[in-house]
């Protein structure tokens, strides 16, 4: 029996009966003395519970509040050590993701309540936190007050007015758009919406608005089967719907890691002989499916379509000019 399952079993003995003696506890809970007086002490000093020890009943007894504050109610809800470490890990996960600290004043107090369920010393709050690390790499910086108003008119199902800014072409549009869901890829925030100028479903990087205002109108709404055929049937985040299909060869050494990622949820990879491996990956725009090819330097060649090799080759021309 570990440690919360005896927390749970006191506490029920606490609220079946006047009191409880020392006795009576050890013989349930098959404890030594010591064992169960640092339960005691843990759950009077730490959880808050309001029990004590009662010399007219022999035995302990919980104790009544004398106002109508819920602070020292019986928690409803227990966790093990090892829970707590994870639900830390994901508050912090959580404090890493969403930009302008939205949600910490919300969770906050719940974090301080896990890390006081934790022993000092080893196993610690501190010492958890301390040896876990979560680093987004090329966080783009997006405003807090954009970032609430989506997320507001998202679950409110208004539309919002934009001005968006297209790094391609360096223009800003001011555009109405209904938004459909927010999207985190590759540590960065998108929005997927249907733009009432283009009359067509866009995905939107949130750090390229300019200006976002929550209007009366309610949104449109496209159906998920819809949003997965435009959004999620090809590669990359802008991806559009599926064209063509990238049969990439991946070296040995480069397999070892690849043979195990997720490109697509409709690739289909093969290990050759060789200990290569084959991987074909559907694409509508190349531009993100190129940079990833890149990234494998040497470890990848395009197999087909001819265009795409022609693409990759014609970047790798560009890119020995610079040196």
């Amino acid at each position: 029996m570990d440690r919360t399952e005896r927390f749970y079993k006191i506490q029920a003995m606490l609220m079946a009966k006047p009191s409880v003696t020392m006795k009576q506890m050890q013989d349930t809970l098959e404890v030594s003395r010591a064992t169960l007086n640092r339960d005691l002490a843990y759950m009077r000093d730490r959880l808050g519970i309001p029990f004590a020890w009662d010399a007219g009943l022999r035995g302990y007894a919980l104790t009544r509040q004398q106002s109508a504050d819920k602070t020292f109610e019986l928690p409803g809800v227990w966790f093990n050590q090892q829970e707590i470490h994870s639900l830390l890990t994901m508050i912090e996960l959580i404090a890493k993701l969403e930009p302008g600290g939205l949600l910490l004043p919300h969770i906050e107090p719940f974090r301080a309540r896990l890390e006081g369920l934790l022993d000092q010393g080893v196993g610690g709050s501190k010492e958890a936190m301390n040896r876990i690390r979560i680093l987004p790499m090329a966080q783009r910086q997006v405003s807090s007050d954009y970032f609430q108003s989506v997320t507001h008119a998202l679950v409110q199902r208004k539309r919002l007015d934009i001005k968006h800014h297209a790094r391609q072409t360096g223009q800003d549009t001011d555009r109405q758009i209904s938004p459909q869901r927010l999207v985190y890829y590759r540590d960065n925030w998108y929005l997927d919406a249907y733009c009432h100028l283009r009359e067509d479903l866009r995905s939107f990087s949130l750090d390229a608005l300019k200006g976002v205002h929550i209007t009366e109108k309610a949104a449109k709404n496209v159906d998920e089967a819809k949003l997965r055929e435009v959004f999620e049937t090809s590669y990359g985040i802008f991806s559009g719907k599926d064209h063509h299909v990238a049969k990439l060869k991946f070296t040995p050494f480069r397999a070892q890691w690849v043979a195990r990622e997720v490109w697509h949820p409709e690739q289909v990879g093969k290990v050759d002989v060789d200990g290569s491996y084959t991987l074909e990956v559907p694409y509508g725009e190349d531009w993100e499916l190129i940079q990833d090819i890149l990234r494998q330097g040497p470890d990848v060649e395009v197999l087909a379509p001819a265009a795409l090799k022609k693409k990759v080759k014609e970047t790798l021309k560009r890119m020995m000019r610079l040196y």
